[in-house]
């Protein structure tokens, strides 16, 4: 059956699903310093009333900061470019914050610093979008929804204004977007850390592959990352036409219902880019 052309109608970056890795600003424009491990200026510190909550600190306006934190088992938790930031370890355990500082001609990078946080934080796991989507410590398995597996959509799908067309065909009559099989599972939990585990299928055979990581869920931006080589679970032959399938995009969610998009691009062929949104349900 002839697949549909689908029409760009506006230009997307599509950097601004990812993280940055590096400060950006133009280290030539910094004033000249020479920076030893001793010099620098900053500070890690807990929240004296919530330990869970790290500030982080440069107090030299002459230096470009970037901050890397990881946990116990060396899994990266996030980065930051800022001068001050605040950041959540809302697990208990013992985590490694990173400080390097950008100046003028090079960098440096302080010692480590350890952090120890005795105690969970329950109310950061209050929002029930948690619960929706990883059924907290006990965890929850999506697997493809092969009713309605797959949909296309405008770049801010699913907005109120702008591009957001959509088209989410009914698999009755269009079992082109994809074979009906057992794609694999997709599993979250929040067991003593953002646990994920992807068990993909192969597209023309049966064979499954499995991989653990982590992931954050940034809810304010309905923003899921996958951690540790992991991928988001998909089906069909669309894995060519996406560049990034570990930062993806939450447009739905529900006890019963999930919805992730990636940017699919086929601006090469005259399809265009746009976003395809994969449909999940939770594993019976």
């Amino acid at each position: 059956m002839k697949r549909i052309l689908y029409i760009v109608l506006a230009a997307v970056t599509i950097g601004s699903m990812l993280f940055s890795c590096e400060p950006v600003e133009d280290r030539d424009s910094l004033p000249a310093v020479t920076l030893t491990p001793s010099t620098l200026k900053f500070s890690v510190t807990q929240n004296p009333s919530n330990t869970n909550e790290v500030i982080l600190t440069n107090s030299d306006p002459s230096v470009i900061s970037y901050w890397k934190y990881v946990d116990g088992n060396g899994n990266e938790l996030g980065h930051s470019n800022k001068s001050s930031d605040k950041i959540v370890f809302p697990f208990a355990g013992k985590y490694t914050v990173y400080y390097t500082a950008y100046a003028r001609g090079g960098s440096v990078e302080a010692a480590p610093v350890e952090v120890t946080v005795t105690n969970n934080d329950e109310e950061y796991f209050s929002d029930p979008k948690w619960g929706m989507l990883t059924n907290g410590v006990a965890g929850k398995t999506w697997v493809l929804n092969m009713a309605d597996p797959v949909g296309w959509a405008g770049l801010d799908y699913p907005a109120a204004s702008g591009d957001n067309w959509n088209w989410f065909p009914d698999y009755a009559s269009n079992s082109w977007v994809m074979p009906n099989k057992d794609w694999g599972e997709m599993h979250l939990d929040l067991n003593g850390g953002y646990n994920t585990s992807v068990t993909q299928t192969a597209l023309s055979s049966t064979q499954q592959t499995t991989k653990q990581g982590t992931y954050n869920f940034d809810i304010a931006n309905n923003k899921l990352t996958f951690n540790g080589g992991v991928e988001m679970l998909y089906g069909g032959d669309y894995y060519g036409d996406v560049s990034n399938w570990y930062s993806v995009k939450v447009v739905e969610l529900s006890a019963t219902s999930l919805r992730l998009a990636v940017i699919r691009d086929k601006s090469r062929t005259g399809e265009g880019v746009c976003l395809i949104v994969f449909h999940y349900k939770p594993k019976p």
